[in-house]
């Protein structure tokens, strides 16, 4: 009997062993537990070409491209510098961080939040970064179908691009590093050729910019660190796997403070010389279609993986289900739902991405209080830290109200002094941006865009983005303004 008893308990210890390892086996992203020391192998090359793919966003460079429109060049080059030191801080700590405990954004909110108070940061990351990833995948469907002239159709686009950015990021961290490592110099090296294009254009870098700031300088700072706060904050989920601090802090400081600067640049030289912030739009401006597709996929793959990847970690979180499976399930609902998700939901994802950096700050602030902790296995985390909870709303409703531009004295100020800056006699308004009008003019991503607008009110045709410069721009205006005469005359 004795012997049968050990025997059974034998039996029971190694069954108890091989579930773990099954669950490890299908955790192999670590989402439910810190990373190891041993599987800390990233080097330096890897995490930052991860990072610095992640700041690669068409975003980055219209913000970018708002800068140039509105700073000198020395009014720029110091929102810029300022604006990425602040996000090379922060997301520099994060990444320290992430690095020395091996813990996810998600599992460190275990201990700042607690155990079910982590599921609040965890689903509106989740939400935001799905969302995010519909809305890339829209944004590389929707002007390539234009370009093509709907040869390419848009939902064949959506499928496609969903499918490869999800597979991507269900390879895991390792499968980034080798997207980043390819993608990352391209964009370099296209954004370079269409900075100096752009130079050359205006005849010289002193041509480029404006004589005087149309944009405070806290204005500029604050649209540099907005670019990229929110998803900055997840850096300790890339930076996790790094071998060193040094290898975390450097790569993330690279990414966040050179890597965006580089996007903001590409965005600024573009937009003060063509009017168009997004890289996309010049190199099609310069006739360089195939470059111009190439450099939009890149740049919403590599940030889309990245998106997706952090995605699934939030809702492996709160579901206890290992990190790829939820990575599938966020890629189908971001790819199903892309084209509403631009279309509808841009705002409440800019709402809720107002949440995040609160997220980030909690969890700095409770690693500096409690740094010891984080290396002792037996902390029992609390189940809910109120304190942290209330932290991030009432952070979020200044974020989000900071942002908005509904009435706001100083935006409009400088709205009427651009304008007589430029000689501009027509009347400028605004309104609220929760309106059909604010929906509408939320979509004007490009200085100037024009519309053709017929007798009934109707839009004719597609918005021509850019100056209306050349003979081909023309010929395509007179075209859309034939069409709206055709239809006055058939009324």
């Amino acid at each position: 009997m004795r012997a049968q008893r050990v025997s059974q308990t034998e039996r029971e210890v190694t069954m108890s062993e091989l579930k773990e390892k099954k669950v490890q086996a299908e955790d192999s992203e670590y989402s439910l537990s810190a990373v190891p020391k041993d599987k800390k192998v990233q080097g330096m090359w890897a995490a930052m070409v991860v990072l610095v793919g992640f700041t690669f966003f068409t975003p980055s460079m219209t913000a970018g491209g708002n800068l140039g429109i509105g700073l000198t060049l020395s009014g720029f080059l110091i929102s810029m510098i300022v604006g990425n030191a602040f996000l090379g801080i922060y997301c520099g700590t994060l990444g320290y961080i992430g690095q020395k405990t091996g813990l996810s954004l998600d599992l460190l909110a275990h201990r700042s939040f607690g155990e079910k108070g982590s599921f609040l940061p965890s689903a509106i990351i989740s939400i935001t970064q799905i969302g995010w990833f519909g809305v890339g995948v829209a944004m590389f469907a929707l002007p390539v179908t234009e370009l093509t002239k709907g040869k390419l159709p848009v939902w064949a686009l959506v499928i496609v691009t969903g499918a490869v950015m999800t597979i991507t990021a269900y390879l895991g961290i390792k499968a980034l590093a080798v997207l980043g490592s390819i993608a990352v110099p391209l964009i370099a090296i296209l954004g370079v050729y269409s900075v100096t294009w752009g130079i050359q254009k205006a005849g010289g870098i002193m041509n480029v910019f404006g004589v005087e700031n149309k944009m405070t300088l806290a204005a500029g700072i604050a649209i540099v660190v907005g670019s990229f706060i929110s998803g900055g904050t997840a850096t300790p989920n890339f930076t996790r796997f790094s071998k060193t601090p040094k290898v975390a802090v450097t790569a993330t400081v690279v990414a966040f403070f050179v890597g965006n600067s580089v996007m903001m640049i590409f965005g600024a030289v573009g937009g003060a010389v063509t009017g168009v912030a997004d890289i996309f739009n010049i190199l099609i401006l310069q006739g360089l279609a195939i470059p111009a597709v190439i450099t939009l996929g890149l740049n919403i793959w590599t940030t889309n993986n990245n998106a997706l990847y952090t995605a699934g970690l939030g809702v492996s979180n709160i579901t206890k289900i290992p990190m790829k499976p939820m990575v599938l399930l966020g890629g189908l609902v971001g790819t199903v739902f892309s084209v509403w998700l631009n279309n509808n939901f841009v705002s409440y994802l800019n709402l809720l991405s107002g949440m995040i950096p609160p997220v980030g700050a909690v969890i700095i602030l409770h690693y500096i209080l409690h740094r010891g902790d984080y290396s002792r296995e037996d902390v029992k985390n609390p189940v809910v830290n109120p304190g942290a909870i209330l932290a991030v709303i009432g952070g979020a409703l200044i974020g989000i109200n900071v942002d908005t531009l509904d009435g706001n004295a100083d935006a409009i100020s400088t709205a009427k002094s651009l304008l007589e800056s430029k000689g501009a006699s027509y009347q400028n308004i605004y309104f609220p941006s929760d309106s059909a009008a604010g929906d509408f003019a939320g979509d004007i991503m490009a200085f100037p865009t024009t519309y053709v607008i017929d007798r009934s009110g109707a839009i004719v045709g597609e918005a021509m983005l850019g100056g209306i410069d050349n003979e081909d721009n023309m010929a395509a205006l007179q075209k859309l303004i034939d069409q709206a005469l055709a239809n006055d005359s058939a009324k």
